[in-house]
C-alpha cells in the first residue's frame, strides 16, 4: 500500500498546528500555566484568537494536546535511557530510568506542574482525564512496564505483601490491570505502585520547592529511596 503524500493544504495545516503549540508550551515555560490563553498564544503566532478554532475546538483540546506531546518527550526521553544501559540488567536499567525520570523533571519544572501539578481555581486547569491523556501517560507507564517484564521472566518475584491478599490487591489494582494486563502478579504490581509513589512524589516535592526547608540536597534522598525499591523488586 502506497503512502498518501499530504497535500500543501495539509502540510501548511500541520505546520500551524505545530506553530501554535510551540507557543504555548513557551507561554508554559517563560510564565507557568496561567500563562496559557487562547489570547496569548495567539498574539505569539500572529493570529486571531477566533483563528486558532479553526485548529483546536478550545483551549481544553489545545492543553490536552500539549500534555499529550509533553508525555511523549518525557517517554522519549526515559526511552533514550533504556537505550543507553541496554547491556545491563533489566532492574539497573529501571534504576537510570527512574532517575531520568527525575533529571527531565527537574529540567522542566513548568511542563512537570501542568502534567502532574494540582490545578488552583482560576488557573487553566488540566482538562479531564479521557482517552488522549490516558493513553499518553499508558505509553510512558509502558516504556517501565516493558523492562519489568524482562525482569520478571529471568526472576519470578518471590515476595509477597502480608497486609493484603491477592484477591484484594486485584480489585485495588482493577483499573491497572485493565490498562495493562496481567502480565505480573498482584505482589509485583503492589510493589512496582507503592515504590513508585515514593519516588514520584520525592520528585514532585523537590521540583515544587516542597523540601527546600528541610534538605539540602534531594539526590541522596531519591538514591536511598531508588535503591529500597529495587531491593524490594529484586526478591
Amino acid at each position: 500500500m502506497t503512502a498518501t503524500t499530504p497535500s500543501r493544504r495539509e502540510r501548511l495545516r500541520a505546520e500551524t498546528v505545530t506553530e501554535i503549540k510551540d507557543a504555548a508550551r513557551r507561554l508554559l515555560v517563560a510564565g507557568g500555566p496561567t500563562a496559557i490563553s487562547l489570547r496569548a498564544i495567539a498574539r505569539e503566532v500572529g493570529m486571531t484568537a477566533p483563528a486558532l478554532y479553526r485548529y483546536f475546538a478550545s483551549l481544553d483540546a489545545l492543553v490536552t494536546t500539549l500534555v499529550s506531546d509533553l508525555f511523549e518527550d518525557l517517554r522519549a526521553a526515559v526511552a533514550d535511557v533504556s537505550a543507553v544501559h541496554a547491556d545491563e540488567d533489566p532492574l539497573t536499567r529501571i534504576g537510570h530510568m527512574a532517575r531520568g525520570f527525575r533529571r527531565w523533571s527537574l529540567d522542566h519544572p513548568a511542563e512537570f506542574a501542568l502534567m502532574f501539578g494540582s490545578p488552583l481555581p482560576g488557573v487553566t486547569p488540566l482538562p479531564q482525564r479521557g482517552p488522549p491523556l490516558d493513553e499518553a501517560g499508558a505509553r510512558f507507564g509502558e516504556t517501565f512496564f516493558a523492562v519489568m517484564s524482562e525482569h520478571y521472566a529471568r526472576r519470578s518475584f518471590a515476595g509477597e505483601p502480608h497486609e493484603l491478599p491477592d484477591p484484594a490487591l486485584r480489585e485495588i489494582f482493577r483499573p491497572y490491570i485493565e490498562n495493562f494486563g496481567d502480565r505480573f502478579p498482584p505482589a509485583v504490581i503492589y510493589f512496582f505502585i507503592t515504590s513508585w509513589t515514593r519516588l514520584y512524589g520525592m520528585v514532585a516535592m523537590e521540583v515544587f520547592g516542597h523540601l527546600a526547608w528541610a534538605v539540602t540536597d534531594v539526590a541522596p534522598l531519591f538514591e536511598v529511596e531508588l535503591a529500597r525499591a529495587l531491593d524490594q523488586l529484586a526478591r
